[in-house]
């Protein structure tokens, strides 16, 4: 068994390392061409099944997770699309709210090869990173078969590789500026690129938007007859309590009110988010058409079950150390409100790690109120902002004295945790934490490092061909007191294995918020 485990990991890794050889998303190229003519010798496998597709600038993952959960406890299969991983390639293709399993993924690239020379010797350029995996996507989903697909663009949305598929429901999360460079610098800009998911008589679910970006997307969805429903009116968030892990919430759908919905997940944000998923589930049976509103049980057990890695992850206790992915201003402004209303903390360090291609000073601006003090550093992409320039902008922001910097992520995360960890009076339990933040591919390395029982975890990943979604998904280690500074040497070897990994993230090569 282990020289067949070591194998299947070789062969991984193989498929992991031609995948990354391929051209990123960073060289935005505007076509279909190479996409279409991929699914199209793969017999469309994107038209097996219908489609819920989901882009915007934040919140696009979370809320595909919960439709996903949500549909599953209606007894239907699902596939899952997401972007990008926070630890293995392999989590961005999901069945049944599980990664395949690498096997699995190493079947599913061997199958398209053909196909994808082909595809490549035929085109002036060829087919990039995210082309590939996103055709893997649907051919692993019509294999499946599944009997509906999540599926969240990448970048953008009209000329995102996701889009050769029709949504029947399109969602559009909160929309923001962001990889400016690209998709344009204001809200209006944005939303005209990202309303090329919604086709002809789509059923759209639309969540707050700045006005001059809903006015974009209304004026989309009236050219091509696509009904539309709006946050704030049609659906949205009646109620939110904080609760013991998280949050308790009256929501309103497009047919009735689901009251004592408990959500596993921090921030208001997060309710927003739950209130979209719902909506887009509900669109999708026919809800907004006459349809008859879910039964509450099953919406309560749905929502009670959602997980998201990497957003306001609790990954440790004593002193409380949290995960999250924020990259981008307006993330930072949701991340930074619930760091204010849903924790107590009366010391909180700040481990931030960003992108240079990143509105970096725009991030610290927003994370200064809440943070006492940061300690700067950088992830092991080449993309990564060096903790030195980092320093010197965060001493703008914070000034000097609440600016400590460390190159090294895992040297950053110990120095925090002796900063928060003094920052206790003696005796006391005083509430002292740690975020780590700045960046998709900072928060998947902290969680290498943080998570304890990591190799056990990964090895059930390569094996386990079949894995139920509560044991594969479920990661309660808020009562864990994990010692990031034993077994020191092995977590800087997990974290040099790690990096190649982070480089495929869809963040590394340009993508949206996740």
């Amino acid at each position: 068994m282990a020289n067949m485990d070591s194998e299947l990991q070789e062969q991984f890794e193989e498929v992991e390392r031609e995948l990354l050889e391929r051209w990123p998303e960073s060289k935005m190229d505007p076509t279909l061409v190479r996409m279409r003519a991929l699914v199209e010798l793969l017999g469309d496998p994107q038209r097996a099944y219908p489609v819920i597709h989901i882009t915007g600038t934040n919140g696009k993952t979370s809320t595909a997770r919960m439709a996903e959960t949500l549909l599953r406890e209606l007894n239907l299969r699902t596939g899952r699309f997401t972007s990008p991983h926070l630890e293995s390639m392999n989590e961005r293709v999901s069945l049944d709210g599980a990664p395949i399993p690498i096997r699995r993924f190493v079947e599913v690239y061997e199958d398209l090869r053909p196909y994808l020379d082909i595809v490549d010797g035929s085109q002036e350029l060829p087919l990039s990173f995210f082309e590939v995996i996103t055709g893997m996507a649907f051919a692993a989903f019509a294999d499946a078969p599944v009997d509906v697909a999540v599926l969240e663009v990448g970048l953008g949305g009209t000329w995102d590789c996701t889009n050769v598929a029709d949504g029947q429901v399109a969602v559009i999360t909160p929309i923001d500026v962001d990889h400016a460079h690209i998709l344009g610098d204001s809200p209006a800009r944005i939303a005209s690129e990202k309303a090329g998911i919604i086709k002809e008589n789509a059923l759209v679910v639309m969540a707050q938007q700045p006005i001059e970006a809903a006015e974009v997307l209304l004026r989309r969805a009236s050219e091509v007859n696509a009904t539309v429903a709006r946050e704030g009116l049609e659906y949205g968030v009646l109620d939110r309590q904080q609760a013991v892990g998280g949050q308790l919430l009256t929501l309103r759908g497009l047919a009735g009110e689901y009251d004592d919905v408990y959500l596993p997940l921090y921030g208001a944000h997060m309710a927003h988010n739950a209130a979209t998923a719902l909506a887009a589930v509900e669109a999708f049976l026919g809800a907004g058409r006459g349809g008859a509103s879910l039964d509450i049980d099953v919406v309560r057990e749905a929502f009670a079950k959602v997980t998201s890695p990497g957003r306001l992850e609790v990954v440790r206790r004593g002193p409380t150390v949290i995960v999250d992915a924020t990259h981008n201003p307006a993330g930072a402004r949701a991340t930074a409100q619930a760091l204010a209303e849903d924790f107590t903390f009366d010391h909180l360090v700040g481990v931030v790690g960003v992108m240079r291609d990143k509105d970096v000073a725009g991030i610290l601006e927003v994370l200064e109120p809440v943070l006492n003090e940061v300690v700067v550093t950088q992830n092991t992409t080449e993309r990564a902002l060096p903790a030195s320039q980092l320093a010197e902008l965060a001493a703008e922001v914070f000034g000097p004295e609440r600016v400590h910097e460390a190159r090294r992520l895992d040297d950053a995360v110990d120095l925090a945790l002796g900063l928060a960890e003094a920052a206790i009076p003696a005796g006391t339990s005083s509430g002292a934490g740690v975020i780590v933040t700045g960046s998709v591919v900072t928060a998947g390395q902290a969680r290498t490092l943080l998570v304890r029982d990591r190799a056990e975890r990964v090895e059930d990943r390569h094996t386990f061909e079949d894995v139920e979604f509560e044991d594969a998904e479920k990661e309660d280690f808020d009562d864990r007191d994990l010692d990031l500074f034993g077994e020191r040497g092995g977590r800087r070897d997990e974290l040099s294995e790690f990096t190649e990994l982070a480089e495929s993230s869809e963040e590394e090569f340009g993508g949206d918020d996740r």
